[in-house]
């Protein structure tokens, strides 16, 4: 996160523990992280978190760079060694789970699991993930495109409007999207006319953004290209016959100029769970990563 000017960034230690893979802590320690401005957190994370020699090793870590601790260990007896270490040490310790899971047990009547990874058993959600992920990568840029009907959702798109890591994202959510790349001088593959099941989604971004990116995509690679790729009126025209496309095919839309991949992949599940609500197919992007 980036200070306001004339404002100096403050700096402090997060400790993030976790019994197990520490996804759920990590996306909800930046969530309230982001909420304050010239805050930077000095992450540490500590994943898979499940025996006492391990917790040992964790407080003597914490005791080393003092700081906020987050943690969301299920199993009672190592809680308990974390939150009495956290004591002695004067240290602010938060089961960042506790006020959720608290009050949805409250309002169930239902008792709290007790059980480690709960939410990564080998389910059938699981399964889904992963098979999800295989078709992204299988199916990405192009590739593949003779099964598309298998898919859930085709991102179409020119160059650099990331295509590819919202379909990795939408993987994690258990949807099944591939990409097709928009050619300059060539138009979207006849194929993608005939598709029955999956919504195909087109991907816009303005030309300025757009050439900003691509020079920054060639500056990572050492490349120098003074080619149409980057020539601002090329780029224009390219955006501009990707819309028009769009437009005559009758596809939904959705500029990323402004866009993150998480708000772009939202976007597209609401657009899923909109068409299947019409034909009464269950909502898409309810399994969690």
């Amino acid at each position: 996160m980036i200070a306001k000017p004339g404002r100096l960034a403050t700096y402090f230690h997060v400790h993030l523990v976790s019994d197990s893979t520490g996804e759920t802590l990590n996306a909800m320690a930046k969530a309230v992280v982001a909420r304050f401005d010239g805050v930077i957190p000095i992450e540490h994370i500590y994943a898979l978190v499940r025996s006492h020699k391990q917790l040992d090793k964790v407080l003597e870590s914490i005791d080393a760079s003092p700081g906020v601790v987050l943690h969301t260990i299920v199993d009672r007896e190592l809680r308990t060694a974390l939150e009495d270490g956290c004591r002695r040490m004067g240290m602010p310790q938060i089961g960042a789970l506790d006020p959720l899971v608290g009050a949805l047990s409250r309002y169930l009547g239902a008792a709290i699991s007790t059980r480690v990874g709960a939410q990564h058993a080998l389910d059938t959600d699981y399964f889904n993930r992963i098979g999800a992920l295989d078709y992204a990568i299988s199916h990405d840029d192009g590739q593949s495109q003779n099964d598309l009907e298998n898919a859930d959702v085709v991102l179409v798109g020119v160059s650099r409007t990331s295509k590819t890591p919202t379909c990795i994202y939408l993987a994690h959510r258990g949807v099944r999207a591939a990409n097709v790349p928009l050619v300059p001088g060539q138009e979207a593959p006849e194929r993608l006319d005939g598709l029955k099941h999956p919504l195909v989604v087109g991907l816009t971004v303005s030309p300025d953004r757009l050439v900003q990116i691509r020079r920054n995509r060639l500056e990572g690679l050492g490349e120098v290209r003074g080619s149409t790729y980057v020539d601002h009126e090329a780029v224009r025209d390219e955006t501009v016959k990707a819309r028009r496309m769009f437009e005559r095919r009758g596809w939904p839309t959705i500029d990323v100029t402004r866009r993150s991949i998480e708000e772009t992949a939202a976007q597209v599940i609401n657009l899923l769970n909109e068409r299947r609500a019409k034909t009464g197919e269950p909502d898409a992007g309810g399994a969690q990563s």
